[in-house]
């Protein structure tokens, strides 16, 4: 009796313990950082602007990840993150649709994001470069030819017989 309830109490420990965060902060044990959702940044927030319609905020936010069956004009974006061995970070946006003359416009917007009132300008990452020209004395394929003397200008030899342009000859 008594080595059965020994074991009991060890086995019964050593689940509890098993279920503890202690664990999770130990030092040198790696956690994964865990992502879920929409990723969603404050540039993406400052491109939408009032009376967009639907394709245009999905094709700038993507789709998002609850459209409510009972609000259907409210589209629900949601990012959660929790870097290894730090607290959890969730950040939602909500964004709201009016119909108007039939088609649905964005008409507000309310969450951990605030949209701004300047205008987007995003900075051109083109660059001109100036190459100088490239001299070059011999192309590949002339460098083979002058191996086997020929210096590949075509010049017609006396003893050649060609046509005059003028008249062709055609095989009967």
């Amino acid at each position: 009796m008594r080595k059965s309830l020994f074991s009991f109490s060890l086995l019964a420990s050593l689940t509890l313990t098993s279920c503890t965060t202690v664990l999770n902060n130990l030092p040198g044990v790696y956690t994964l950082e865990i992502q879920q959702g929409n990723i969603i940044d404050q540039n993406m927030i400052n491109q939408l602007r009032p009376n967009m319609d639907k394709r245009q905020v999905l094709y700038i936010m993507g789709s998002p990840m609850l459209v409510d069956f009972f609000h259907k004009n409210r589209w629900d974006y949601v990012y959660y993150t929790k870097p290894s061995g730090e607290d959890a970070v969730e950040k939602k946006a909500f964004l709201v649709f009016k119909t108007v003359d039939g088609a649905d416009k964005l008409t507000g917007m309310y969450g951990d994001f605030k949209p701004s009132n300047l205008p987007v300008v995003k900075p051109s990452e083109e660059k001109i470069v100036d190459l100088p020209k490239r001299e070059v004395d011999h192309t590949l394929w002339e460098m083979i030819t002058g191996v086997f003397g020929f210096d590949g200008n075509d010049t017609e030899s006396s003893t050649s017989k060609t046509a005059p342009k003028s008249q062709v000859d055609l095989p009967l």
